[in-house]
């Protein structure tokens, strides 16, 4: 080998990294006082391909087989890497695949309604059977609320539900429109905590499906619906309107679409809760492992590409919260349970071990994006008018107080219903 020993050389500056080639010769890299990881390189064409393209080729080659991490495993290697992380975007290859893909990202966020059904179908109906591995009971798959920092997954999966809640300042009766409404848990909430009406949407086949099957189980059918289809395509107003991890779905090109569909879905007073996977930085560009294998379409907006087009919406931002390591914290839970459920035997059959080094990669290399880089999560408040909310946040934890007090009588209900619902859905 002679290219890739030279590329290590150049970025690992904290940690070591020995490289084993295909002919049994070694190399190191590093000056240690950091992670240390050995790779066991299998294909030849290793050496000049993972240098070409080091983000996308280095992924595919561990999927494959052909990379092979020793005294160590994947998440070991993505620390090493992310602890370099700006010396390894500044190589050769990296900012070449970096430029092409700043040139073209418009293209490739472009998500017109039948693009955007493909891209939610390609990563959320390939197995209900897959997510109950590693999500909490009630299949939010989405940023938790570590509040207290001990909580189980569990515990933080309900307290996020409890804080958007509390946000959303709702009253009884009131109509709520949840776009990108995932597995339907928190709109069961909603409409258990705060005995509201909820429409929520998804275009995930195998997520819409177990949504009714839950609302059915929890006696909730009378006031949650799930449609199969586009957000585009509601045209009801609704007093609240709230988005759980699908902002990151819409697309650069139609962010302002969308921001002008919260708007023109809220009734006279009306107000939304958007969460959203974002950065600290400027805009930026989506991984390409992550748009050719995991989230194809998607990309986390940047505050200053959301913010100017909430501002053409006319819509008032009433709260802006960052959290900042909770994601991180969600994303260990998943990565430790799902390599659990892995390493016992737990995966279906139709899982193969390149998907599975893949799904590891995927949520390892999200846990350091968390841990060590830029993103975060933010959750912005909006209102049709300047007074929709209270004048000062005390009504949030107020309400959180409130809210924690009724859970208890349902919450096992709203679980149980997802075990329900697991059992009736095919996966």
């Amino acid at each position: 080998m002679r290219f890739l020993p030279m590329l290590f050389r150049k970025i690992v500056r904290t940690g070591r990294i020995y490289l084993i080639g295909p002919d049994g010769s070694k190399y190191q890299a590093g000056p240690g006082g950091g992670p240390e990881v050995t790779l066991r390189i299998l294909d030849p064409n290793l050496d000049w391909k993972i240098v070409l393209d080091p983000e996308l080729n280095a992924a595919e080659a561990f999927m494959d087989g052909t990379l092979k991490i020793e005294d160590g495993g994947i998440h070991d290697l993505m620390t090493l890497i992310f602890a370099n992380k700006r010396h390894f975007d500044m190589s050769g290859g990296q900012i070449v695949w970096s430029g092409v893909a700043r040139k073209l990202r418009r293209f490739m966020q472009h998500n017109p309604i039948a693009r955007a059904r493909a891209n939610a179908r390609a990563h959320y109906d390939i197995g209900n059977d897959l997510f109950r591995l590693f999500l909490d009971r009630d299949m939010q798959y989405s940023c938790a609320y570590y509040r207290d920092g001990d909580e189980t997954l569990d515990e933080a999966q309900t307290k996020k539900k409890r804080h958007i809640a509390a946000k959303l300042a709702l009253k009884p009766g009131q109509t709520v429109l949840d776009i990108g409404c995932g597995w339907g848990g928190l709109a069961l909430y909603l409409a258990s905590v705060a005995d509201v009406k909820v429409v929520g949407v998804t275009l995930a086949e195998e997520q819409y499906r177990m949504a009714k099957e839950r609302a059915r189980a929890a006696g909730l059918a009378d006031r949650v619906e799930f449609r199969l289809c586009d957000y585009r395509s509601v045209q009801e107003k609704f007093d609240r309107v709230v988005s759980v991890g699908m902002l990151e779905h819409v697309g650069v090109t139609h962010l302002r679409e969308y921001f002008l569909g919260v708007r023109d879905r809220l009734d006279t007073n009306g107000v939304a809760l958007i969460h959203s996977i974002s950065s600290k930085a400027p805009p930026g560009i989506t991984s390409t492992f992550l748009r050719k294998y995991i989230f194809p379409g998607g990309y986390a907006p940047s505050l200053s590409e959301t913010f100017a087009d909430i501002e053409r919406s006319g819509l008032w931002a009433t709260d802006v919260e960052i959290w900042r390591v909770h994601y991180a914290r969600t994303l260990e839970e998943w990565r430790r349970r799902f390599v659990a459920a892995r390493d016992s035997g737990r995966l279906p059959p139709a899982y193969d071990e390149r998907f599975q080094r893949m799904w590891e990669f995927y949520l390892s290399a999200c846990q350091c994006v968390f841990d060590y880089g830029s993103s975060h999560v933010f959750q912005i408040q909006l209102a049709r008018e300047r007074d929709g909310v209270p004048l000062h946040r005390d009504y949030i934890a107020q309400t959180e107080r409130e809210y924690a007090e009724r859970e208890p009588a349902f919450m096992e209900r709203l679980w149980a219903s997802a075990d329900a619902a697991s059992a009736e859905t095919p996966a």
